[in-house]
């Protein structure tokens, strides 16, 4: 049996999931579940797709989408860019995809567009993005953003005291749901930390990979983890999304 593998936000960081590989010594016997996130912030995210696209012909994987994934497809599609998202990372993808073919530009609209909102497998594990806001869970969830652009359900996760019985009124209801939930989307770093993060039965594994912390993948089940460098030292000509 393989290991289910977990992997944070990567933001064009190529260079980064290179050394995650090697350092983790992944394998075609495990699963690879990608959290989203894959563009914005370094100057990779063309080379990111592109190695996501073959993994995805040789390794089993599930592909999550982000917000910055979609904000990427809008673009490509439209033609028009978001301001917000130009500012936080956008503009350095813009300019990557300007340079590709067309060919390559059909092949990279596919997969994003085959990217999923969530993943819950048969331990009653959730894997997304960002979050859900239904109180019955991801299949009820009436606002599909969410699933890419919620920060509640870590902000709850973040201030639900321990000591609290589950079976207590007052405990959050969408912490009840699930086993585990791994999630990206805000980076541990916002409250110093560069390692994986749990809070109730929430795993944050965004660990800075497009600031100044390290992209992270982790084991599921284990929770060892594997780090890249700090990702900043990997580009020093660049800011990422600093």
């Amino acid at each position: 049996m393989g290991r289910t593998l977990v992997i944070g936000d990567v933001h064009g960081a190529y260079k980064a999931l290179e050394q995650i590989f090697e350092r983790a010594a992944i394998t075609t016997n495990d699963k690879i579940i990608f959290l989203g996130d894959y563009v914005d912030g370094w100057s990779q995210s063309v080379a990111v797709i592109d190695f996501l696209i073959d993994l995805k012909s040789k390794y089993n994987c599930v592909f999550m989408l982000g917000n910055h994934d979609e904000l990427l497809l809008d673009w490509l599609k439209t033609g028009i860019g978001n301001e917000l998202w130009l500012m936080h990372g956008g503009k350095i993808t813009a300019e990557e995809y300007s340079a590709i073919t067309d060919e390559k530009l059909e092949c990279h609209i596919q997969f994003l567009e085959s990217l999923e909102d969530y993943h819950l497998d048969d331990n009653n594990k959730l894997f997304l993005h960002a979050g859900f806001t239904n109180l019955k869970g991801v299949t009820k969830e009436h606002f599909s953003k969410m699933f890419y652009w919620d920060r509640t359900l870590w902000e709850t996760a973040l201030v639900t005291d321990d000591s609290l019985d589950k079976n207590d009124i007052t405990y959050p209801k969408r912490l009840k749901l699930y086993n585990e939930i791994f999630i990206g989307h805000t980076a541990v770093t916002l409250i110093n930390e560069t390692t994986p993060v749990n809070k109730a039965c929430v795993w944050n594994i965004d660990t800075g990979a497009a600031f100044k912390g390290p992209l992270t993948v982790i084991d599921a089940d284990t929770k060892e983890f594997w780090q890249s460098d700090p990702v900043y030292r990997l580009y020093p000509d660049e800011k990422g999304r600093n």
